[in-house]
């Protein structure tokens, strides 16, 4: 995947298709871009040990003054998995399909899930996810599952459309790459989840500096992503889509 490996220190460009940033005023671009994939890597360890799943599986942070949540593991107790790429996910333990079906990389989907992105920065030397935005949650939004969403594969003809762009323009790469570790489940757009696990995908997996399509109305530059999902169903795409 070209977004892994070492970029040139780059100049910062406007996208054309996003508006600025909203991250903080005080965040200011490293110009070497592996300083930003190394905020990235401690602000995911830090998550992990900040936050928790709940009995639906969904993330929820610690509380500082609230003691119900104490018997929870942290989610860096639960597994993760990092992958070459900097990606981490994480398999919750009781909640995948059985024996559930194979996801893959081309495959259309039907995804349950609340998704975030974040800036990793540091503040007087503490580095963490800041400037959260909701990147896509169909649990507080349809409540229903996304079907076929362009971040995981664009469509051929949305490709052929504009030949100006290709796949890494629109696609979340850490994402399809950490999905395939998953299972799908067989389930009803209208049945209740029960999320499966979580992908982090840091921001050289995603759109790192590069252009990209505007999914948000904001830039996803240097933005890392928390996906906490479940795949109600998957099927394979007609070969006129691929």
């Amino acid at each position: 995947m070209k977004k892994i490996f070492l970029y040139s220190t780059v100049a910062i460009l406007a996208f054309s298709s996003c508006r600025k940033d909203d991250t903080p005023e005080t965040y200011k671009e490293p110009e070497d871009i592996n300083v930003q994939n190394s905020y990235d890597d401690q602000a995911i360890v830090k998550f992990l040990d900040k936050n928790y799943l709940d009995a639906l599986g969904n993330i929820k942070a610690f509380s500082d003054t609230d003691t119900s949540d104490d018997n929870y593991p942290k989610l860096s107790q639960l597994n993760p998995v990092t992958l070459p790429s900097g990606v981490v996910y994480i398999v919750r333990d009781g909640a995948q399909p059985n024996p559930g079906a194979a996801i893959a990389s081309t495959d259309i989907i039907r995804i349950m899930h609340r998704t975030y992105s974040y800036v990793a920065t540091n503040t007087d030397n503490n580095v963490a996810f800041t400037s959260t935005s909701l990147f896509r949650s169909t649990i507080d939004g349809s409540g229903v599952p996304e079907v076929d969403p362009a971040y995981y594969f664009v469509k051929r003809s949305v490709l052929d459309a504009d030949k100006s762009k290709d796949r890494s323009y629109y696609e979340i790469e850490g994402f399809n790459e950490a999905l395939q570790k998953f299972k799908s489940f067989n389930m009803q757009d209208s049945d209740n989840y029960n999320l499966q696990g979580i992908i982090i995908v840091p921001s050289r997996a995603a759109f790192a500096r590069d252009a990209h399509f505007n999914y948000t109305g904001y830039s996803m530059r240097n933005r890392s992503l928390v996906f906490n999902f479940q795949v109600y169903k998957n099927s394979a795409r007609p070969i006129d889509q691929l």
